[in-house]
């Protein structure tokens, strides 16, 4: 049957209640999630969009050799660094903290492959220079003039990056329960079995509405975005 007969919003009664009983409470839980996905997603467009018109729109020594070599770890998956990472973490000190998760998500390849393509192919040298001409500095030619133009690519990138974060479970730096995301609490939940089957399924809907209304919203951003990345090398 598609349609139900006997609507109720029982099972998210049940979800907070279950919550609640919890000694983390289930806002907690949804803060942490919120805060890591907004502050990592600012941070990998900060990063990525200039490394990005660094490499597009300023020459200097290797840096052809630094994107290819950015264009071949996209074909590596994040597990593969999980080790260097937690190291890396924790010689900073950064374990246990939200830092742990926002750090590593301030530069991804992804992020400055898809910056870097797309503003090749729209943002004029032409029209730097001119900007230049009039007295701009380097910084204020970035910002006022070449991310304007890339519009579509900085809204792909924070609805990639806010989902990745946004879906993260259990991390390896993160220990302490306060500190942990509501992709977790999920997983707590769903392991009580059939008994909370439907606190599970209303989770999941919480879960999945933020990014189905980013998508919905900026998908022909990401269309617009594909079709420019892909067209020069």
């Amino acid at each position: 049957r598609f349609f139900v007969r006997n609507p109720t919003l029982k099972n998210y009664r049940d979800l907070f209640m279950l919550m609640t009983t919890s000694w983390v409470p289930f806002s907690r839980y949804i803060f942490n999630t919120v805060f890591t996905s907004i502050v990592g997603t600012v941070g990998n467009l900060f990063f990525s969009s200039l490394a990005a018109y660094a490499m597009a729109k300023i020459k200097f020594p290797g840096g052809k050799t630094m994107f290819k070599t950015v264009r071949t770890s996209l074909m590596f998956h994040s597990t593969v660094t999980a080790v260097t990472s937690f190291l890396l973490m924790s010689t900073f000190g950064l374990i246990d903290t939200y830092f742990a998760i926002i750090v590593p998500a301030w530069a991804t390849s992804l992020g400055l492959y898809l910056m870097k393509q797309f503003m090749e192919t729209n943002v004029s040298d032409a029209v730097l220079e001119s900007a230049r001409l009039d007295g701009a500095s380097e910084l204020r030619t970035f910002w006022v003039i070449a991310m304007p133009m890339v519009k579509p690519a900085w809204l792909t990138l924070i609805i990639y990056s806010f989902q990745d974060l946004w879906n993260r479970g259990s991390s390896i730096y993160i220990h302490s329960e306060q500190l942990k995301s509501f992709n977790y609490a999920i997983g707590q939940i769903m392991a009580g079995g059939i008994k909370r089957a439907g606190a599970h399924a209303a989770s999941m809907v919480i879960m999945m509405a933020v990014p189905i209304i980013v998508f919905v919203i900026s998908q022909s951003n990401i269309i617009e975005t594909m079709g420019s990345s892909g067209m020069k090398d």
